[in-house]
């Protein structure tokens, strides 16, 4: 009998190579599997269903991971604000953690003797796949067909079609790949550093231009209802990603470093993440003390900075999480948001939670709960040891 395989599976250029050069270089029974992120349509699955029996697979398995996608991962990404860089939201990193997961997972339901993907040499997937199965299943061999080789995608291109299988050049000019929590788009111009991707390149054309007004109402930190209409949250990400992304918002081009030390450029459009995040962040600055504020914003930059080079099963990520899950506690309310082509205003807020309340003072006009003569002591003891230190360093300036 022939030992199995397990691929992940996109339909895309690599993974395509990846079924032919499996079965029929390597001598392999291919079981392909397809990790749904939220990402897919039904129409889309059996699209991607159709093209792995037609390259040959053995069996084709869809996991869908939506809801586990959200619970275990993009909801601590809310709670911590994480845009990597000041920039991206972590749609892809986010998203490869938990595909990995749930291949990992297939393996063993199957019983596999291997584990493929077709990741590059270049990329941070490779390292977050191997991690992650090295973690889960490391009794079972990966097989990386891309990375191993060394392929370009003319190469890959010139196999499939020796091998009756039609792809051109001009299908596979633009990589994208499309979750829940965002699209990245990959092509010529993010190789560079000085390009932009063409208004062609973005999955989602802009089609709106009249300003809309929206209100987005947490509870717990977690986004419920869009103008009152209360949704699930995944149903409620997906919903204001349909009404945001027309408008061109959430696009740009994020600049990191790559887990293997280079720089790398991807683009991608994500309204409903960053709308999310940029909200959730100013009902945050209204119901959470300096402190919370400020711990918050240090355990997050590392939880999304360990999760994008793929750490997601560190236990620190479960006791960040706790963390974070605590402060929410008090984060419910409204949202005002404004959407306009390319950008977006945050209005306001409203919440029983607010700090900012006039019953103790308005800032920069009235003290209600404490006297001038107050703030003269305070402000001396405040500043006391700095004035300390001055006296006696003096004779140093």
């Amino acid at each position: 009998m022939k030992k199995k395989v397990v691929l992940a599976f996109s339909g895309g250029l690599d993974t395509s190579f990846c079924c032919i050069y499996l079965a029929q270089d390597r001598g392999l029974e291919v079981h392909s599997v397809i990790v749904n992120t939220g990402g897919f349509s039904d129409e889309e699955l059996k699209e991607i269903e159709k093209r792995a029996y037609a390259l040959g697979v053995a069996s084709h398995a869809v996991v869908d991971e939506t809801e586990n996608y959200y619970n275990s991962c993009i909801r601590y990404l809310v709670f911590g604000n994480v845009l990597k860089n000041a920039t991206y939201p972590l749609s892809v990193s986010a998203e490869r953690v938990s595909q990995a997961t749930a291949i990992a997972n297939y393996v063993k339901k199957i019983g596999a003797d291997y584990v493929a993907h077709g990741s590059t040499g270049a990329g941070n997937d490779q390292v977050r796949f191997d991690m992650i199965f090295n973690i889960i299943i490391p009794e079972v061999e990966i097989i990386t067909p891309i990375r191993d080789l060394k392929l370009s995608r003319e190469a890959e291109i010139e196999y499939l079609n020796a091998h009756g299988v039609e792809y051109s050049a001009e299908k596979a000019r633009y990589s994208i790949n499309k979750g829940l929590w965002g699209t990245s788009v990959g092509g010529k111009e993010t190789l560079t550093s000085n390009e932009t991707l063409p208004e062609e390149a973005w999955p989602t054309q802009v089609s709106e231009s009249k300003a809309r007004k929206l209100e987005l109402s947490f509870e717990k930190g977690e986004l419920v209802a869009i103008d009152g209409e209360r949704f699930e949250p995944v149903r409620a990400i997906q919903k204001l990603q349909a009404i945001a992304q027309p408008y061109g918002i959430g696009r740009d081009i994020h600049v990191g470093d790559t887990i293997i030390g280079i720089k790398g450029r991807v683009g991608f459009e994500a309204a409903a993440p960053v709308l999310i995040i940029k909200a959730h962040h100013t009902l945050e600055k209204h119901t959470l003390t300096k402190w919370q504020l400020s711990w918050k914003e240090q355990l997050s930059s590392f939880y999304g900075n360990w999760l994008h080079e793929g750490q997601f099963h560190d236990p620190i990520m479960r006791n960040i999480e706790a963390f974070l899950t605590d402060t929410q506690k008090v984060v419910s309310g409204k949202v005002f948001v404004e959407l306009l082509p390319y950008r977006f205003n945050i209005i306001g807020i409203e919440s029983e939670h607010d700090l900012m309340s006039n019953k103790f003072g308005s800032y920069g006009e009235m003290n209600n709960t404490w006297s001038g003569e107050d703030v003269k002591g305070f402000s001396k003891i405040f500043g006391n040891q700095v004035m300390i230190w001055h006296k006696v360093n003096s004779h140093e300036g």
